[in-house]
């Protein structure tokens, strides 16, 4: 048996949970609400204030899906309670960001700012406009518009210009060396 799935889900009074006839688990708390659609290998019970997962067979895509599941909705249960945030941070001169709107606005040494629509579901805020903070439900939502914003300008390995995560290391190349 799955050593992730057999453990079940624990949530709150503030998190309301149901699992449809249709085998998907609502998780909803406050503004935010998840489903999470189970494949036919695995099924959902609520029992008092936790959620089991069951595995309707065991063949090894059975067991691989039950440890998986588990961890998506405990995934849906935390980010609706808690939410969860990913930092950026602007490397270089000249390299600022700020928000209007639905639109988060980068100077990141081009010669025309980048503009990217902020989704449905995401809150960005700017810190002294070098530090963006990237706050959702949906953890795979909130990693993806992090990892997209990364790629406009990533690290690069001589100066360490660019946008980074926060508290990510770059490895450093030496540059050209003196001559004779």
């Amino acid at each position: 048996m799955s050593r992730i799935g057999k453990s079940p889900v624990y949530f709150d009074d503030k998190v309301q949970v149901s699992v449809t006839p249709a085998n998907e688990v609502n998780v909803k708390a406050g503004k935010a609400n998840l489903t999470i659609k189970l494949r036919p290998e695995v099924s959902a019970k609520i029992e008092g204030k936790k959620i089991v997962l069951v595995r309707n067979s065991e063949t090894k895509e059975a067991k691989s899906l039950h440890g998986m599941y588990r961890a998506l909705i405990q995934n849906a249960v935390t980010g609706t309670s808690q939410g969860f945030t990913r930092t950026l941070e602007l490397h270089g001169v000249g390299y600022r960001a700020n928000v209007s709107g639905k639109k988060l606005e980068l100077a990141l040494g081009f010669s025309h700012p980048v503009i990217f629509e902020i989704p449905e579901g995401i809150e960005i805020k700017v810190d002294k406009q070098t530090n963006i903070s990237v706050i959702g439900a949906s953890k795979e939502l909130v990693g993806q518009v992090a990892a997209k914003i990364r790629s406009f300008r990533p690290p690069e390995p001589y100066l360490g210009k660019g946008v980074r995560y926060g508290g990510e290391h770059i490895r450093r190349k030496a540059g050209k060396s003196a001559g004779k």
